[in-house]
């Protein structure tokens, strides 16, 4: 059975929470350290919206297993057609083309949401995302060399980019 997605409401936030705070302790895929809240998230999750920085749960079955966000880039107007683009899958369902469902989804998702343009940033230490992105056609727009520090370790990070016109 594919997955769908289904626009979130505020009774998914705990599982959205539950499924970030999943990849916090491995330290590749998001630069918080320890787990967040459901409150922590609240404002982050009162900041999407449905027609034009939506929120996504990825349902498989009956079963939430992921959630994927556009959101704002930089808030100034110029910026508003750009969005941050987020993944991030239970790790029940990692590996087994989840990730690629969803890819192949989002231009008619971009489109609805009046975006033109889609920025990931993925650790360079993140090597699944950036092939992932990259099979969808992301491009490497920058690298941005040691500026977190996960571990005690430096990490680069790379923000992929497409254009959807």
């Amino acid at each position: 059975m594919g997955i769908t997605l289904r626009t979130a409401t505020m009774s998914d936030l705990p599982i959205i929470v539950d499924i970030y705070n999943q990849v916090i302790p491995g330290h590749q895929v998001t630069a918080d350290l320890k787990p967040v809240t459901v409150d922590q998230r609240r404002d982050w999750f009162l900041a999407h919206s449905a027609d034009h920085y939506p929120l996504w749960v990825i349902v498989n079955g009956d079963l939430i297993v992921g959630w994927l966000s556009f959101s704002a880039f930089y808030g100034r107007a110029a910026y508003a057609k750009t969005a941050e683009i987020s993944i991030y899958l239970d790790r029940s369902v990692q590996g087994q083309g989840i990730g690629s469902q969803v890819l192949e989804m989002v231009p008619t998702k971009v489109t609805l949401a009046g975006l033109k343009v889609l920025l990931a940033y993925v650790f360079s230490s993140n090597l699944p995302s950036i092939k992932l992105f990259k099979k969808f056609g992301y491009d490497q727009w920058g690298f941005l060399p040691a500026v977190a520090e996960l571990d005690q370790r430096p990490n680069d990070l790379v923000i992929l980019g497409k254009h959807f016109d």
